[in-house]
């Protein structure tokens, strides 16, 4: 967390930990294992926004029980309202604006399971610049993150073809390398390839572990 630079952001972090989740990973995992890869590299998107030293606090969105033995005071996991993943990163927006509305707001989604901390307080950095900013996914066509500076308003438009939606909203594309763990989001199997080519962080890797010790994914 922030040593207490100025400014401070906050961070949103929508996590899908339910039987729906992660369903372009393969149909021969279960819906258990889906979910349990969905939470681990929530776990880790989390673990890595909490050791950003620019980031003060970390707003998890989610279905009831999912995570709810996060031990952290500086993270605040409230219930998902239904209303599908902009409605979730709408509602923790208002959250942070509530509680915190002199910081920044950045949101994260939940699968950068690469994620490293250093990488989120470089482009946190680069955002200062701009009122409104975003990181294009690796294939250069969705969001990985989002970002409002102090005073500014966010909206969500995440979703197919993410990139040009905040590009016309007026979000500016932060400059980060396409091989930052930060771009590189996970819907497929070739995409986790990819993220453990990179270095997932542990949560992934122990589920991962499980799984592959009965076979069921490669």
């Amino acid at each position: 967390m922030t040593d207490g630079a100025d400014p401070r952001w906050t961070v949103v972090v929508p996590v899908k930990g339910s039987v729906d989740a992660k369903t372009r990973l393969g149909g021969e995992l279960s819906d258990g294992d889906r979910a349990r890869i969905a939470v681990a590299f929530a776990r880790d998107t989390i673990a890595a926004a909490s050791a950003a030293l620019r980031v003060v606090h970390v707003i998890v969105v989610t279905e009831p029980g999912t995570l709810a033995d996060l031990d952290d005071p500086d993270i605040l996991v409230i219930d998902d309202p239904g209303t599908g993943l902009n409605g979730a990163v709408r509602f923790g927006i208002r959250a942070a604006q509530m509680g915190w509305r002199h910081d920044g707001v950045a949101v994260l989604l939940g699968d950068l399971p690469a994620l490293r901390s250093d990488d989120l307080d470089e482009a946190l950095a680069q955002a200062l610049a701009h009122p409104l900013s975003f990181v294009p996914d690796a294939e250069g066509t969705g969001t990985s993150m989002i970002t409002a500076a102090p005073g500014s308003d966010l909206e969500p438009l995440f979703g197919p073809g993410s990139a040009e939606a905040h590009r016309a909203a007026g979000h500016r594309p932060l400059g980060i390398d396409p091989a930052s763990g930060l771009r590189r989001d996970v819907d497929t199997l070739d995409a986790l390839a990819e993220a453990e080519a990179l270095g997932v962080g542990a949560f992934t890797q122990a589920a991962l572990a499980a799984i592959r010790s009965t076979e069921r994914i490669a």
